[in-house]
Order: C-alpha cells, then structure tokens, then sequence
C-alpha cells in the first residue's frame, strides 16, 4: 500500500535510538523525509548515513528540547534548510521516576522534559503545519491509563499529552490538520533494556512481564509501533484525528489476569 508519504518532511523528536528510530526508519521506507531531532547526534549521524547508504533521505539537528529557545530554533532551522514542515512525531521523553517524594520544583523540571516541547515545537510549527495542512502524532505512554507508580511527573505529562491530542485535533480540524496518539505499553528499547539490567532477576521480570500482554505473551516491537505511526501520519487515515490508539498485544485495556482454559 503506498501511504502518500513521498518527499513529505517529517519532524521525529528522540529519533536516534528506540521507538524512535524505528518511527525514522518506517518514514524514510515510505520515501519522506525524516528530520532525527534530539541530542544523541553520533546515533541520529549513524541513522541517517545508513538510510542515504539505501537511497533515502534523512537529516539531523542536535538540541536539548527542555527549554522554549531550544524548540524555536529547531524549527527554524528546519523550515531553512527545508522550506516546510508536513509532520510531527513527539516522541522524545523520558520517564525520569520522578514521584511525589520529590519537590515540586522536580516536578515541573519532569514537565519540563516530557511535555513542554511537544507544545513548544507544536507552536512554531504551526504556520507551516497549517500551511501543509499537515499532522501530528504524539507517542504517549500506558503509565496516562494505568498509573505506574513512582512516576508522577511522567504520568502527568503523558496525561496531558492525550488531552492535548483531544484538544488539538478538534482545534485544528479547522486547517485539516490531523491529530493523534500511539501509546505504547511495554516495548523492549535501549532504554528498557538499560532498566531491566538493573533488576535483580532480569529474565524472570521479562518472563512474567510478557506473560500479562494477552496477544502472544510479549513485547510489542518498536517496529509495530512505528507502523501505527506512520499509517496515522499518512494520507490513508485521512478522516482520523483526536484519537488515542494502542498497539500493546492488550495490556492496557484487556483482563491481564486472564489465563486460557487448561492453561497451568
């Protein structure tokens, strides 16, 4: 199926390593151009030379999205280098742990890693976005739905992130602009990986983990992730926005206590 991605100039924050690199790398097959924004620049160079080394096309701007300055020049370095923007992936963040044994002060530090780009890079897009009449995609998390605890500065952001795909997507309709969210569950990336090292009994934690997503009993991929992107992005869904969606085998929304019948 061709998804009309063809040339079309996609912004994908955090896009050097995880979901988010796997979101570049399924744009870049579909012939856009994917911008890698973030501050891992050695991985995003390394992406973007091997997706040139295929006969894509991909670029890189080096930033730390945690301030208003750093999310302005971003995009203006986009728009010239590249004349418009057709898209935006949010999907840098990071769930940082912190919780409410922390200081408010923290807290708004967490916001202002998780939440505060995808408004500010949304703001001096706008023009060009309504210009291109183009998307946005949000990559939110489960821990919105389900609380994880420990982690209220990331709950909060991804809460107001999936209220901010409500609001937007009925606020730029008007512009046929198109937004929506994926929202991942358990998805074995880097930064996972990293995490679950820690752990006293890693393989353990993965086997009963993956035993409570219903659909396989496993991990997403970061690779079906990026395919809901994508098709989200694309002309395809062309009638869908203000949606929140969740490819997780069924760990958000289905009974995880559920075991088959003769299942021991």
């Amino acid at each position: 199926m061709d998804l009309q991605l063809k040339g079309k100039i996609v912004v994908v924050t955090g896009g050097a390593k995880g979901i988010g690199a796997a979101c570049v790398e399924a744009f870049a097959a579909e012939g856009a151009v994917p911008i890698i924004v973030g501050r891992s620049p050695q991985d995003a160079q390394k992406l973007a030379k091997e997706i040139a080394d295929r006969g894509g096309r991909a670029d890189v701007i080096e930033a730390e999205l945690s301030s208003e300055d750093a999310c302005r020049d971003v995009i203006a370095k986009i728009l010239e280098r590249h004349g418009r923007i057709d898209g935006i992936v949010h999907n840098a963040g990071v769930n940082d742990g912190v919780s409410l044994r922390h200081s408010p002060a923290d807290f708004v530090g967490s916001l202002g890693k998780n939440i505060l780009h995808v408004f500010a890079l949304t703001h001096y897009a706008l023009d060009s976005l309504i210009e291109t009449r183009g998307f946005i995609v949000n990559i939110s998390s489960k821990v919105a739905d389900t609380g994880q605890g420990g982690t209220s500065g990331y709950a909060a952001s991804k809460g107001a992130m999936n209220a901010l795909t409500r609001e937007w997507g009925l606020d730029l309709a008007q512009y046929g602009i198109r937004v929506n969210t994926v929202s991942p569950a358990e998805v074995m990336t880097p930064l996972y990986e990293r995490w679950m090292a820690t752990l006293d009994e890693p393989e353990k934690f993965l086997r009963e983990r993956s035993a409570l997503i219903p659909l396989g009993n496993r991990f997403t991929t970061s690779e079906e992730i990026a395919a809901m992107t994508v098709f989200l992005a694309s002309p395809v869904s062309g009638h869908t926005t203000g949606q929140i969606v969740y490819p997780d085998g069924g760990y958000t929304h289905l009974d995880r206590a559920y075991r088959p019948a003769g299942d021991s």
